[in-house]
């Protein structure tokens, strides 16, 4: 199943979430995927009652999603203005459908590279603090998804899924409350980032840079830790550079 918004959200994390399933979940979803693609049909102002025709749905249905996606940042509505596309650089790139949408655009290079600096400023030293506050349950759940990714290497959705898992597992060991929302968005980017890397099968060192974290949190070594995610991200990278 696909990372949601609200999918393993923390209590005080803003996220805004909203149904996928039903005629306003399907808009904001095929609306939000066209502006961050850049559609030119839905450049400038938007006509909503045009917008409704279009899918097929309720002025009132379209007025919910369009709210929607204002408090992600995408629109804005003015008097005399009308409905309209705010600028890029107003968008709430944070929020996890944002960013999301966002990979949905296969060529977006500049995406690939904000979050491999995001996730070698955080990770490393999330990996740090959990060694340091993890508790038994935190690594029997770090063993387990370790364990799903090993038997899920031919299915790259799966194997995605326990990547993933993975790594918000080991953020919220950290039990640090800014590092909890971060690790939300960090795997809203990461599950659709790993979708086009793993779907080229099972890749060397990928399962031993991750044991390899898991053992320096699991013997509380914090300098081992951050070492090992630093390792962990730099086969990352060489993983994407062969995509």
């Amino acid at each position: 199943m696909l990372l949601s918004s609200s999918q393993g959200d923390r209590k005080g994390c803003a996220a805004l979430s909203y149904p996928r399933r039903g005629m306003h979940g399907e808009v904001v979803e095929d609306l939000g995927r066209r502006i961050l693609g850049g559609d030119p049909d839905t450049g400038g102002t938007l006509d909503p009652t045009a917008l409704a025709r279009h899918y097929g749905v309720s002025q009132t249905v379209m007025r919910e999603a369009l709210k929607t996606l204002a408090a992600k940042g995408l629109v804005d509505a003015r008097p005399k203005r009308g409905t309209f596309v705010r600028p890029r650089a107003e968008w709430s790139m944070l929020d996890p459908d944002v960013l999301r949408w966002r990979f949905t655009q296969r060529g977006d290079e500049r995406m690939l590279r904000d979050l491999a600096e995001v996730r070698a400023v955080v990770e490393p030293a999330g990996a740090r603090l959990a060694a340091q506050r993890r508790t038994d349950e935190d690594l029997e759940a770090l063993e387990a998804a370790l364990a799903r990714m090993a038997d899920t290497v031919s299915d790259p959705v799966a194997h995605t899924e326990a990547d993933v898992a993975f790594h918000r597992t080991l953020l919220a060991a950290a039990r640090n409350e800014v590092l909890d929302c971060l690790q939300i968005v960090i795997a809203a980017a990461l599950y659709a980032r790993d979708r086009l890397v793993h779907a080229g099968g099972e890749r060397p060192g990928f399962a031993a840079t991750h044991r390899a974290v898991l053992d320096a949190v699991r013997r509380a070594d914090p300098d081992a830790a951050e070492s090992a995610m630093r390792d962990l991200l730099a086969q990352a990278g060489k993983d994407e550079a062969a995509l």
